[in-house]
């Protein structure tokens, strides 16, 4: 049950972020607003193999990366089946027609339950960049041409993280942000010649060119020093932050700089496996954070400071919570998803207090790795295997309002909305899910 912490209400004001992105996009991995939300309507409760599918495209390979929608173009990253290779690609987000799909590199290394083409690509309407876990990191503009490319692993060693590299970029206020927090040493090649750093980069996205890069110590050790998740920014009090979550902290850095301007210990005890998946997310003035592997979701309030001065956790949820997911903010609303235990359970939690409106299970056999998508007052959720859930958002009980089974697993990609439409990622197609027009 939720905990309740220190309440600092002169905190909990309404977060308004200034966001380049228009209604209909989905430009980043989180959507619009960095929290899994879309503020689009009209969208489909339910579907079925031809019931409001627009159309549905055959991809190259498997994917744990979210299709990313602007400007009337899907952008997707795939591994190619058979091969070693890594894609990118583009579709018509009208009728799904390729534009264009482009080859990446190869990699031949393997990892368990993961694949190099998870991260999900960016874009700011005139170009979009593709990152993978091989540390390629390419650029290209709408058309396709290539405008630069880089490979941070080649850059600075190797990525360290036992089920490959995940992280995916952000794209905020023209520069581009790249999360490494890794282990001191390899699991596999290449090798270490020192122990290897963790670091927050930051680019130029026209270019590729280097802003900065800031190092990220930590006190922990073995997997605990890796993170999967990517950084969100946080507005408050007129400034932006750059955080992201791992490695035992929380840690706020300046966009300009890479400053770290605070960060926040939220595991003392040190131990070898609080690895980090899910990425952070922000509302209300809070900043809400899971601990590793299933053991509890928090809400952080910061004087943006340092530690002691004010950064203090709010209240603490200790029911079922994920390993995987991160958590989605929507309307006023916060919702954390067990896909593995439990049941499979979903909960709706109040984000200023921690208290439960309602919680329910979702079931199926497979993981619920993906996170949970919010839109038109209904939340989208896909497992490993294909099956689909619809959910009443808001409320206080808990409504499926459709089930589904699409199959074509193995399946990571979180549902991506855009432009009226759903845009679904199985491991064999990309389908378009729309009401029909009128």
């Amino acid at each position: 049950m939720a905990k309740r912490k220190n309440p600092v209400w002169s905190l909990l004001i309404v977060w308004a972020m200034a966001l380049p992105a228009s209604a209909g996009d989905w430009r980043q991995w989180r959507g619009p607003f960095f929290n899994g939300a879309s503020d689009e309507e009209n969208l489909p409760a339910s579907w079925g193999p031809t019931e409001n599918v627009v159309w549905k495209v055959p991809l190259p390979g498997a994917s744990g990366a979210t299709p990313i929608i602007c400007n009337g173009r899907v952008f997707v990253s795939s591994t190619v089946d058979d091969s070693d290779e890594l894609a990118a690609l583009c579709l018509d987000a009208a009728d799904g027609k390729p534009l264009w799909q482009r080859r990446i590199e190869t990699e031949p290394r393997r990892f368990p339950r993961n694949n190099p083409a998870s991260p999900s690509p960016v874009t700011d309407g005139e170009r979009v960049i593709f990152l993978y876990g091989s540390g390629a990191l390419v650029g290209f503009d709408y058309q396709g041409n290539q405008l630069w490319a880089r490979n941070i692993e080649k850059e600075y060693g190797n990525l360290a993280l036992l089920f490959g590299y995940s992280n995916s970029p952000l794209l905020y206020q023209d520069k581009l942000y790249v999360v490494v927090i890794r282990r001191q040493q390899p699991y596999r090649a290449p090798a270490a010649d020192a122990p290897l750093e963790s670091y927050l980069l930051a680019l130029e996205p026209r270019t590729g060119q280097t802003l900065w890069k800031q190092t990220r110590p930590t006190n922990t050790f073995d997997e605990s020093m890796e993170t999967y998740s990517t950084p969100v920014p946080f507005r408050r009090d007129g400034r932006t932050e750059i955080l992201n979550t791992g490695a035992d902290f929380i840690t706020a850095h300046d966009p300009e700089t890479g400053n770290e301007r605070w960060r926040f210990e939220y595991h003392t005890n040190k131990v070898r496996d609080t690895r980090i998946i899910p990425s952070l997310v922000t509302g209300a003035g809070l900043i809400f954070a899971t601990r590793h592997k299933h053991k509890g979701v928090f809400a952080l309030a910061t004087d943006g400071i340092n530690q002691s001065a004010g950064n203090r956790i709010v209240w603490e949820f200790n029911g079922p919570s994920p390993d995987c997911s991160s958590p989605l903010y929507y309307q006023d609303r916060l919702y954390v998803l067990d896909g593995i235990t439990h049941g499979k359970v979903v909960t709706c939690l109040d984000p200023a207090t921690g208290r439960v409106f309602w919680q329910g299970t979702i079931g199926g056999r497979a993981p619920w790795r993906a996170s949970l998508t919010g839109a038109d007052g209904k939340l989208y959720g896909i497992n490993e295997d294909g099956d689909i859930v619809v959910l009443a958002a808001g409320g206080d009980q808990f409504r499926i309002l459709f089930e589904t089974r699409m199959g074509e697993g193995p399946i990571q990609s979180s549902i991506a909305v855009a432009d009226g439409r759903l845009f679904i990622r199985t491991a064999k197609n990309l389908y378009c899910i729309s009401k029909p027009q009128r």
